[in-house]
C-alpha cells in the first residue's frame, strides 16, 4: 500500500463512521502509518483517529501477518505461475478453503 493509498483508506473511514466516534486501528510498525502524509491528514481531523501499535519485532502478534505467513508456506511454497489472474485464483482459492472451516481468535 503506498502513501497516498494510507491517506485514502483513512479518509473512507472517516466518511463511513458517525462524527464524535473515535477511530481505533491496531498497527504494525510500517512506515507508512507514520508517514509525513499520514501526519498532515491526522493533524486536521485531531482526535478522531488513535493508532495503536503492536511491538516491533512482534509480527505474530498481527493476525493477518500470521495467516498470510501460513498461505505462503503452505500454499504458495514452490509454485509457478503464468499470471496475476492465475495467482489470485489460487489465493481465492486458499481462502475458500480455509473458510470450510474458519477458526475463532
Amino acid at each position: 500500500m503506498g502513501k497516498c493509498q494510507g491517506v485514502e483508506l483513512l479518509k473512507l473511514l472517516d466518511s463511513k463512521y458517525p462524527e464524535g466516534i473515535q477511530i481505533v486501528m491496531i498497527l504494525d510498525n510500517h512506515s507508512i502509518h507514520k508517514s509525513k502524509e499520514t501526519q498532515k491528514y491526522l493533524i486536521g481531523r485531531k482526535g478522531r483517529f488513535r493508532f495503536v501499535f503492536t511491538p516491533v519485532h512482534a509480527s505474530w502478534l498481527n493476525i493477518i501477518e500470521t495467516m498470510f505467513s501460513k498461505m505462503a508456506r503452505s500454499f504458495l511454497r514452490g509454485i509457478r505461475v503464468d499470471s496475476r489472474e492465475e495467482l489470485e485464483s489460487r489465493i481465492d482459492r486458499y481462502f475458500a478453503e480455509i473458510n470450510k472451516e474458519p477458526v475463532e481468535f
